[in-house]
């Protein structure tokens, strides 16, 4: 039962990790200018830094969600 649940959270973590790094890569690629201008105002950085900034978050994000949630539920799956 234990194994069970946890690869059903795992899943569903997955799923919300999946679908919210697709709603900032949306959010970051549809709404670049107002982005970039309220967060170099926020932030006091240049265009190029924060699309620098805006990368290193999307690949860390994704890299997170696949070590956190994708990996150790397919491993459970595997098990179970």
């Amino acid at each position: 039962m234990i194994i069970e649940t946890l690869t059903e959270f795992l899943g569903w973590c997955a799923v919300i990790n999946i679908g919210m790094l697709i709603l900032s890569l949306a959010a970051i690629t549809f709404g670049r200018e107002q982005a970039l201008k309220i967060h170099g105002k926020i932030f006091d950085l240049d265009e190029k830094s924060l699309k620098q900034v805006y990368l290193r978050y999307l690949s860390q994000y994704k890299i997170l969600s696949v070590v956190f949630t994708i990996v150790p539920y397919f491993a459970l799956k595997i098990m179970g």
